[in-house]
């Protein structure tokens, strides 16, 4: 798919849920069928990853079907206490459902150094401490777990660009970042998976003071809206960006001319894709987006 401009159109009659739990989970291709089974009758599509270490999903369906996933995940004990993040749906959130069995619920590639969050992980804080925090004069510092394509879309005033580019990258934060370890950190992250295990491993090499934001920066946005908020909230599903309903100020800029916006697209360069935020006035002549020159060069070439 060359362009990523989502369907932001809200549907009343659909929710959009993102949820995750660590919890040891076994049987795991017995339990993924289960759930692949409830939401395929219930008609709820989506994403779900299952592994020995827990569960992660974004789903989207009609309100009363999601409901009842709810209510049916409640009735195990092992997610009787799950953070639900529930959202407007568009009706076409996503394309299908896929419920897959993976080695981690969020990929870190952190090997023999993998946390797990039932063991260690930082000081949960809610999105009332945080917006306390940002304004009052208390040093403290944000770190963003997010990835960058994401940051560039939306950032919390005055939090720090981590330059990640995928997960495995935390390492490298940890240690460019060491220069905090006796200082106030929060970590943020779309709705908080990653800054489960992310804080952990900044405890894990020696930060003294690290909290995460609990339901991460969907749950904020819920409640404030853009109040300490800057942009718009990048979301992995047919939306892509959830703009918050008030105090909305965009930061987004055009990869290629710096003008205001909030349109990703992929380079539509067969063996490019890159991911990045295009404005209208420089989609090609062709209609497709590309990233520069060579790309659209090389791709009209081949197609002459």
């Amino acid at each position: 798919m060359n362009s990523m401009k989502g369907n932001n159109t809200p549907d009343k009659d659909y929710t959009v849920l993102l949820y995750y739990k660590y919890v040891p989970i076994k049987d795991l291709e017995a339990f993924r069928a289960e759930q692949f089974q409830f939401m395929q009758k219930a008609g709820i599509k989506g994403r779900i990853i299952i592994a020995s270490e827990g569960i992660n999903g974004t789903l989207e369906g009609t309100n009363e079907a999601v409901t009842s996933y709810i209510q049916y995940m409640k009735a195990d004990s092992r997610f009787a206490d799950v953070d639900w993040k529930i959202g407007e749906g568009t009706g076409n959130a996503f394309p299908k459902l896929k419920v897959k069995v993976r080695k981690e619920i969020v990929s870190t590639h952190l090997n023999e150094r993998d946390i797990d969050p039932n063991q260690i992980t930082g000081t949960h804080i809610t999105p009332e401490n945080l917006h306390e925090l940002i304004h009052s004069d208390e040093e403290f510092y944000i770190i963003d777990m997010r990835n960058d394509y994401e940051q560039i879309l939306g950032k919390f005033k005055g939090s720090l660009d981590s330059g990640m580019k995928n997960f495995r990258d935390l390492p490298d934060i940890a240690k460019s970042f060491k220069a905090l370890k006796d200082k106030k950190v929060v970590t943020v992250c779309t709705g908080g998976i990653r800054c489960e295990k992310a804080s952990g491993y900044l405890k894990q090499s020696g930060f003294k003071d690290v909290s995460q934001l609990n339901g991460g920066i969907h749950r904020y946005i819920e409640k404030f809206g853009g109040d300490g908020w800057l942009g718009s909230l990048y979301v992995f599903d047919g939306r892509v960006v959830m703009k918050p309903e008030k105090n909305h100020i965009p930061i987004g800029r055009c990869f290629k001319c710096s003008a205001v916006t909030e349109e990703y697209c992929d380079c539509a360069h067969a063996t490019c894709g890159k991911h990045f935020l295009c404005c209208d006035d420089c989609i090609s002549a062709d209609g497709l987006p590309y990233c520069n020159k060579i790309c659209e060069e090389e791709t009209i070439s081949i197609r002459q």
